[in-house]
């Protein structure tokens, strides 16, 4: 095993070789062979002109020397610097190259940095291998659960057909709700994880959010109202605003929001839908038990999962306002 070499030892042995050891060689042979100057011996004046001579060359040598030796190690450190300031959110720094032969303080340093980059990358490939494992578990579960719960919805529909007590028809409507329930459930998940994964293109544009948000009640107008749900929409008829987001994507979040409202706060009765152009946000409130007194915090977590991540893909934000008396959601600009 090569041992590691100091870097100021190397830097005390040249300048003691290229400096210091000439002049004294020289000064030693002068001092006992003596010095001839034109057949004659060197007289005290030009004795002490070749000593200042010496120790001019001395001083000389140890700035050109010293000079050269840190502008090397400023170019390592630098180059050293710029590798480790590469990186971006995608990618790490690249290597820095080593000589395994020298194996100074600064190669050590670059060794740690390489073994360092070296960790980071079989971490993230570690990651990305557990969290594509994650979302293939995730979507064949969800597929997987489908044929039980389709039996259970046959079998369920079934005994409805059959003569059963007024008890038991209500319990067959409550396995049946059930079912409904955990087939949403399992959508959303499976929607989640097709989000995450990015298998959903992602295409944004500037975008109308007052046509968009029309267009979305529009849609759900029919089965809010078959809920007996008022509605109470206040979207401007000649202003608007634009985002840029994709509309599939914003669209989403808007059906997560009122199937929130008809699966967690239909005993309210009342869904409200602001579309604010001055402060450009979309604002859907509702009248129901709170998201700490229903089954908001039971059911509606992958779905406000899934939207909080589609918001902050385009760069938007969701704030909650949640009591006793009803839940508001006001979406806008991060």
């Amino acid at each position: 095993m090569k041992q590691n070499r100091s870097l100021f030892r190397r830097f005390l042995k040249g300048h003691f070789l290229f400096i210091f050891f000439p002049p004294m060689v020289l000064i030693f042979f002068s001092a006992f062979f003596g010095l001839s100057i034109e057949g004659g011996k060197l007289n005290t004046l030009n004795l002490f002109y070749v000593t200042l001579l010496l120790f001019g060359f001395i001083i000389a040598a140890f700035v050109v020397m010293s000079w050269l030796f840190f502008l090397r190690l400023r170019k390592r450190l630098t180059g050293l610097q710029e590798a480790m300031s590469s990186a971006n959110q995608r990618s790490f720094p690249k290597p820095v190259s080593v000589q395994i032969d020298r194996m100074d303080e600064i190669d050590q340093l670059g060794s740690s940095f390489n073994w360092m980059i070296q960790q980071l990358e079989d971490s993230r490939k570690r990651e990305s291998e557990e969290e594509l494992l994650r979302h293939r578990l995730i979507a064949n579960l969800s597929h997987d659960l489908r044929t039980p719960l389709t039996i259970l919805r046959g079998h369920v529909t079934r005994l409805n057909k059959e003569s059963v007590s007024l008890q038991g028809q209500h319990s067959l409507a409550e396995m049946d709700h059930t079912i409904t329930r955990a087939g949403d459930l399992m959508d959303d998940l499976l929607s989640y994880t097709l989000l995450t994964s990015g298998k959903y293109p992602f295409e944004p544009a500037p975008t109308d959010i007052v046509r968009l948000v029309r267009a979305s009640v529009a849609a759900w107008y029919p089965v809010l109202e078959e809920q007996e749900i008022q509605i109470d929409a206040d979207i401007p008829a000649g202003e608007t605003f634009y985002w840029e987001a994709d509309p599939k994507w914003l669209t989403r979040v808007l059906d997560n929001l009122f199937q929130n409202i008809l699966r967690h706060a239909a005993e309210g009765k009342y869904a409200h839908i602001v579309v604010d152009t001055v402060k450009e946000q979309i604002i859907v409130a509702d009248r129901g038990p709170g998201m700490d007194n229903s089954s908001y915090g039971r059911g509606a977590g992958i779905g406000l999962s899934a939207s909080t991540y589609i918001l902050k893909k385009m760069k938007l934000k969701a704030d909650f306002t949640s009591n006793e008396n009803g839940t508001s959601i006001a979406i806008g600009r991060a």
